[in-house]
């Protein structure tokens, strides 16, 4: 394991030697000659129940700074990771205010759950920080602050394929059972909106406390019930134990589909979640088994620089975040201060390891591919296949 895991640390400034400055860039000698740091504070659940969530993220922005270099448009970028916690809003608040008030940030980054992201987005506007929102996944977080863009992805974007691929099944009769926050929320609506839609009939929407350890009441609903197929929503790091119950309790003999965002099928919890996740099938915007020779490479270097763990969604939501925090400074020639900055970003796009994917100019929000997976086994191992591709997705929203 790498610095970034240890967790005796509550801050981590990630620095390096300074690389040549890109040549061909508009001569802005004063910020490119400026001794000072672009400071990027990345504010990231490092401990608690959604500390997997912060390993991804430290990973990938050192993988990308390691990869990269630590100096862009002639000055040196510095990162500086702070844990939140993951659990409570006011302590994201807090640590964000530091940040741009102590620490002098440059850019704000990271933030693992909607409501923490909700609980910074004040701090940005008032400071006019760009804050690149890598994890959480409510629609209406850049809705929050116009100083938000977002890397990762939204629960409508990523749900609503899926519906879609329900109803082409011919499945007519679906529960839904999701985590009771903005997310879960988003998936649920969306998901019922599009299935009734197209001819389907939602017998329940099912929704559950955040960090519920014992999901068995809810599961006895869904049993006794007997729909066609169960669509889930659980937050990163509860998959495994909803996946294990669902099964415990007999919904998979009982012929049960289920489908799931990618949430639950987390690729940096596949080995804990196992054999379960045989048959599952679920969408999203990433998985480590994307057939890419840029994600083989990438996979591979994350696993040697992490010591074997497969890289996540929340991974590449902050590799890419880091890609637009660099790609912004290389467009302004090493201008950090924080309008022109953001304006940099808006309207960008790259190849990613996940496919292409670019920032919509208006809403601040990722465009990119959504894949449905299934799991499935390769060698001794349980992988999210990708078998189907919708191209180029947008936030649907939320009505």
């Amino acid at each position: 394991m790498t610095k970034l895991f240890d967790q005796r640390r509550r801050q981590v400034v990630l620095t390096g030697a300074a690389l040549a400055a890109t040549s061909g860039m508009l001569p802005f000698t004063s910020f490119a000659a400026s001794k000072d740091p672009v400071k990027v504070g990345v504010i990231i659940s490092m401990s608690g129940q959604f500390a997997s969530t912060g390993k991804q993220v430290a990973a990938a922005i050192e993988l990308y700074q390691k990869q990269h270099g630590t100096t862009v448009a002639g000055r040196e970028v510095q990162v500086i990771v702070r844990d939140d916690g993951g659990v409570a809003p006011d302590a994201t608040r807090r640590i964000a205010q530091e940040m741009v008030t102590r620490d002098k940030v440059d850019v704000l980054a990271g933030f693992a759950l909607t409501p923490l992201a909700y609980a910074a987005a004040p701090i940005a506007t008032q400071s006019k920080t760009p804050m690149v929102v890598m994890a959480a996944a409510t629609s209406a977080v850049v809705e929050r602050s116009p100083f938000v863009v977002r890397t990762g992805f939204t629960l409508p974007q990523v749900t609503q394929p899926l519906s879609e691929w329900a109803s082409q099944q011919g499945l007519k009769k679906a529960m839904t059972f999701v985590s009771d926050y903005g997310p879960g929320i988003d998936a649920e609506k969306v998901f019922v909106k599009n299935f009734v839609e197209s001819g389907g009939e939602v017998l329940e929407s099912i929704r559950a406390p955040l960090m519920n350890p014992d999901y068995s009441p809810f599961l006895k609903r869904v049993k006794d019930s007997k729909p066609e197929v169960l669509f889930v929503f659980v937050p990163s790091g509860e998959g495994a134990a909803f996946i294990k119950q669902f099964h415990e309790r007999g919904l998979a003999d009982d012929g049960i589909q289920l489908i799931c965002t990618g949430d639950v099928l987390d690729d940096d919890l596949m080995g804990s979640i196992g054999e379960v996740a045989l048959g599952v099938v679920s969408s999203h915007h990433y998985s480590a088994a994307h057939d890419s020779e840029k994600n083989k490479e990438y996979v591979k270097a994350f696993q040697e620089l992490t010591g074997g763990s497969r890289p996540n969604f929340h991974s590449v939501g902050a590799y890419d975040g880091m890609h637009l925090i660099y790609q912004a400074l290389e467009k302004t020639a090493g201008d950090s201060t924080g309008p022109t900055l953001l304006e940099a970003m808006k309207g960008l796009s790259w190849e990613s390891v996940r496919g292409p994917i670019s920032i919509d100019p208006e809403t601040r929000d990722v465009v990119q591919n959504v894949y449905i997976r299934r799991g499935e086994k390769v060698g001794d191992q349980v992988w999210n296949v990708e078998f189907d591709q919708i191209d180029q997705v947008k936030d649907p929203g939320v009505e």
